[in-house]
């Protein structure tokens, strides 16, 4: 099965990743901070989730995650700003230059999207988020190249 690995470490401000498509790494993402779950203010809940590319006029071509508890509407979508762009979806981005700052995010989502499209139609992909300490990040960023 194919899968997507999303390592997060929590900062108060924001949430930070790094994304792997099956071991490899694509990318690093921006969420808002936890604050247990609340809609519209907290990134999602670690766990495993069920993902799909989805095509909206507002976000053209994105993934939808679904399953998430107590929770609709979470995506992967082009956002670089923690605040003013997300409001619980995950933002790839090709680098995060501050906390709540990320750049060439539409890069980033055409990478995962390049990698989630390599999938047959009737395989699934699924997500699964963990929390990772700043040194397995690093780690991670060795291993292999964005």
């Amino acid at each position: 099965m194919n899968k997507l690995t999303l390592h997060r470490v929590y900062l108060s401000d924001a949430t930070h990743g790094l994304l792997q498509f099956n071991d490899k790494n694509i990318c690093f993402t921006l969420e808002l901070p936890w604050l247990q779950n609340k809609a519209y203010i907290s990134c999602i809940p670690e766990g495993t989730y069920p993902v799909q590319p989805r095509y909206t006029e507002h976000f053209k071509h994105h993934m939808a995650i679904k399953k998430v508890p107590n929770r609709h509407g979470i995506l992967f979508h082009s956002a670089n700003n923690v605040q003013l762009e997300l409001q619980g979806c995950i933002a790839p981005v090709s680098r995060i230059i501050s906390s709540t700052w990320g750049h060439r995010s539409k890069v980033a989502l055409q990478r995962l999207l390049e990698h989630a499209g390599a999938i047959p139609t009737d395989q699934l992909l699924q997500l699964t988020i963990k929390e990772a300490s700043e040194d397995e990040i690093i780690n991670l960023i060795k291993r292999g190249k964005l």
